[in-house]
């Protein structure tokens, strides 16, 4: 079936200026006049310049949305954004200040006592603290649904397209320009995922009478862009992560699920791999991998009344049908497809039962659910106490977490928008051949996704996110033939990089959930965290419990205000008067669902028919329903990604275009010792970063120190089956003793006076500088071959009698005789012979010299065609 040229639409109004006038009433006439007039109609007496009628409030590059208290209506633009990352010529942009204003005129404004308070509790959620936007990428959706939707078939796309252009005025409309070459281009855009966007309800006001293009949506959460340089090739590594509107707050206030199945502290963390030297969605090449964090899918709670450390663990509501938990699973299903793999990360064996509380509750809710599911897409469960293998000196963590997150990502796969590489058919590896996924003509599509809690879902949640990202992002890098084979080890500028881009991800997240940042890493887990780290800890520590006794509540109520939870209302309890939100998140307590849904059928209908595929992502009716598709001209500026990304009408930088203070893998992490090896995927030392210099050593003495440092890097563990059963928790350590640390030993350097050792680093075999054993004779099948090579570097148009008897002495009657590509008949370092040029070019060029001497050619129709498009497409 054939596919079509579709492009994602982006949204026009990105600018804007808010002018505020005295009060009056315009019609639809007087609105379409000047600002002039309407400045001039306004002053107090006319020809009076002291006293402006229309003034300017303040120019914006969105609006966030409208809200109101107990007055009039506020609006609320964003007024200074920053370039965080781009993505296929898509910018994403971080709001970095806003500004909220009245709109009523002061003098028809009925003032109430408690307005100012309402107002202070709304503006407490920091907009200017990690919340981004995209004008033209739906950031609410993974890469894989985006552009998914982009390569619908064509039959699809001509029956959803819509008229374009309803309600604009176009000058050139009546001579059908649009219609002009048949050259035409669909534009899709999606609805967004609700859940993870945070403006929703303060725009579903506007959101049926406005046109889409102001209709800006907004998620939080963390988005962080860094170049890996390989070898000068760029390639862009993304972290973008989406937190949950839903069941939204704080750490000790919010835990566990509400009634409708949505989880406290769900975050879904996306890594995007590009190939940043092609900007096109259908030319580049693009590759995603998504996982999820969030709260025990249970009715549990903390009481933080006692001003306890760990306040304990509560279940509040018997669920014996784990209908909670059903619900949490089924959105998953939809979202995600199958299958849905648990890492359960709390404690399980514990002096006093605490933690161990929610461990028995979701085994049982997961086995239960199990019994009415295929076997083949049954929710897999994997239980491991980090806690205690982190106490244990004869394991090492991430060795084992490295095991598992082998097996997470071979049974989930991942998203990559190319087909297989040839090489890898040719270099064929054991493990991409058991990669699980969906495989498609055109790539990959992940199916299923990895979903990872302990208690706080903060630091060992990070941790273990980081070795499963770490793993998927090997596959990604060999899907797009960037390594031969799909490991990647520590102490290496990409995982640096990638390190510090989780370690990122996570201080920001921590804090918005729980106060403070991480407060174990993944140095710590490591054991290699300097001894000052621990201080930092515990500053850490004390700053979390400090946010979690003091501050939290306000910045509960302020989430509650700020998501529409609580609506203010004359006559209703004011927030501040509330002893508890648990009845504004758990809306079965207001009011009785009138279905109820079954206890063995728990998913939704027409989900299992597409698994392992994800629902949201089938091409069926309820989907098409959320597409606006639109036909347009391939001029259009709706879907000129090229006019979006570089502003060639507007004054712009190369720092802001371009990025150029992104962190660079070269840059930032490469050491700067001369001779060094510039791949990074090379194994430096523990201690080498991009500001260290080590110059006590010779550039051949730190070459063969960085081969050695490769050479003596392990191999990565043996894989091993993950079952979902807790054998990782029988009490015994034997299959941790003999587990090899993924880690590098630096190699140490002897003295420079040491003549002897220094020959032994130096003076190494063919194995070691090469990787292969080079035999004494080479054979003639390789003479043969060497003798071509050195045939084609020869100038093949002046070839001489001596490489001819070369040629026949050799019997090499099939070198290859090299064809012209040039322009020039003759071209070479004795004699060029310049091209014979058209006589359409040469009136071009005399054209352009009688132009330039002021005679001018007169225009055909052709030419005024061009100039009304240019006009029309930078003006209308």
């Amino acid at each position: 079936m054939p596919t079509a040229a579709a492009a994602p639409i982006i949204r026009c109004v990105q600018k804007l200026v808010l002018y505020e006038t005295r009060a009056h009433v315009y019609t639809q006439q007087e609105v379409r006049e000047l600002l002039g007039r309407l400045d001039l109609g306004n002053r107090t007496k006319i020809g009076q310049k002291g006293s402006s009628g229309l003034s300017r409030a303040v120019s914006a590059f969105g609006v966030v949305g409208f809200v109101r208290f107990l007055e009039g209506y506020y609006i609320v633009l964003i007024t200074k954004r920053r370039k965080m990352a781009d993505i296929g010529g898509h910018a994403i942009y971080k709001i970095e200040d806003t500004n909220m204003i009245y709109i009523p005129n002061d003098t028809v404004r009925i003032t109430h006592p408690d307005e100012a308070r309402y107002l202070r509790i709304f503006q407490n959620v920091d907009l200017s603290s990690n919340f981004y936007f995209s004008y033209s990428y739906d950031l609410s959706h993974s890469l894989q649904y985006n552009l998914t939707i982009l390569r619908m078939p064509l039959e699809i796309l001509k029956t959803e397209t819509i008229q374009t252009r309803q309600e604009s005025f176009d000058i050139f409309e009546d001579e059908g320009l649009t219609a002009q070459g048949g050259s035409g281009v669909f534009g899709i855009c999606s609805e967004p995922y609700k859940k993870y966007v945070w403006n929703g309800q303060l725009l579903d006001i506007v959101k049926n009478t406005v046109h889409h293009d102001w209709l800006l949506y907004v998620i939080h959460g963390f988005c962080g862009q860094s170049k890996l340089l390989i070898y000068g090739r760029p390639v862009h590594v993304t972290l973008i992560a989406r937190r949950s509107s839903k069941f939204a707050g704080t750490r000790f206030l919010k835990r566990g699920a509400n009634s409708e199945g949505d989880v406290a502290n769900e975050v879904e963390t996306e890594q995007i791999l590009c190939d940043a030297s092609v900007m096109s969605f259908s030319a580049g090449s693009y590759s995603s991998y998504v996982q999820v964090r969030g709260s025990v899918p249970l009715y549990w709670s903390q009481d933080i009344s006692t001003m306890m450390p760990k306040p304990p663990i509560t279940l509040d509501q018997a669920d014996p049908f784990a209908h909670i938990a059903a619900l949490h699973f089924d959105q998953m299903l939809q979202r995600f497809g199958s299958p849905i793999i648990i890492l359960n990360l709390v404690k399980e064996r514990e002096k006093r039962k605490h933690e161990r509380i929610l461990s028995e509750e979701l085994v049982g809710a997961v086995t239960y659910l199990n019994q009415f599911l295929p076997p083949e897409h049954a929710i897999v469960y994997i239980p491991w106490d980090m806690a205690k293998y982190t106490k244990s000196k004869l394991c090492n963590v991430l060795d084992r977490l490295n095991v598992i997150a082998e097996s997470v990502v071979k049974k989930t796969g991942f998203f990559v928008n190319r087909p297989d590489s040839y090489c890898s058919i040719l270099r064929p590896d054991e493990k991409w051949n058991e990669l699980g996924g969906f495989v498609v003509p055109t790539g990959r599509l992940q199916t299923g996704v990895l979903r990872t809690n302990c208690v706080d879902c903060l630091d060992r949640t990070n941790t273990a996110q980081f070795m499963v990202g770490k793993c998927a992002l090997a596959y990604q890098l060999y899907s797009l033939g960037l390594i031969d084979k799909p490991n990647l080890q520590f102490d290496t500028d990409a995982v640096r990089l990638f390190e510090e881009l989780y370690e990122d991800h996570g201080d920001t997240l921590s804090l918005q959930y729980g106060g403070s940042q991480l407060v174990h890493r993944v140095k710590t887990y490591r054991k290699i965290a300097p001894w000052t780290q621990h201080s930092k800890d515990i500053m850490q520590t004390l700053s979390r419990y400090y946010s979690n006794a003091f501050s939290d509540a306000d910045r509960q109520d302020s989430i509650n205000l700020f998501l529409g939870v609580f609506q203010p209302a004359e006559g209703k309890p004011h927030l501040w008067e509330l002893p508890t939100d648990f009845y504004l998140h758990h809306k079965n307590t207001m009011s009785l669902s009138q279905t109820r849904r079954s206890y063995t059928y728990w998913w939704t209908r027409g989900v299992l028919n597409h698994l392992p595929l994800p629902y949201d992502e089938v091409t069926c009716t309820e989907n098409r329903r959320k597409l606006i598709v639109k036909k347009f001209h391939k001029y259009e500026e709706e879907i000129d990604i090229h006019n979006e990304f570089f502003r060639p009408y507007e004054l712009s930088s190369f720092d802001d275009t371009f990025c150029l203070a992104m962190t660079n893998s070269i840059r930032d992490f490469m050491p700067k010792n001369v001779g060094i090896d510039p791949s990074p995927f090379t194994v430096r030392k523990p201690d080498e970063t991009g500001k260290s210099v080590v110059g006590n050593k010779s550039n051949r003495e730190e070459t063969v120190l960085q081969r050695k440092t490769a050479a003596s890097a392990p191999p990565p563990p043996s894989e091993e089956a993950v079952s979902s059963s807790s054998e990782d928790d029988s009490g015994t350590d034997k299959e941790d003793e003999g587990a090899v640390s993924q880690r590098s030993t630096p190699v140490k350097m002897t003295d420079t006076g040491d003549n002897i050792k220094i020959t032994e680093n130096i003076v190494q075999s063919m194995k070691d500088m090469y990787g292969i054993n080079l035999s004494d004779v080479p054979s003639e099948d390789d003479l043969t071959i060497y003798t071509r090579f050195v045939q084609l570097g020869q100038n093949q148009h002046k070839q001489d009698k001596n490489n001819q008897q070369l040629c026949s002495k050799h019997r090499l009657d099939g070198v290859i005789n090299l064809i012209h590509i040039s322009s020039f008949s003759q071209d070479n370092i004795y004699e060029v012979q310049p091209p014979k040029v058209d006589k359409k070019s040469i009136d071009i060029f005399h054209a352009h010299i009688q132009a330039g001497r002021g005679t001018m050619q007169p225009l055909v129709k052709e030419d005024i065609l061009m100039y009304r498009e240019y006009i029309r497409n930078r003006y209308m």
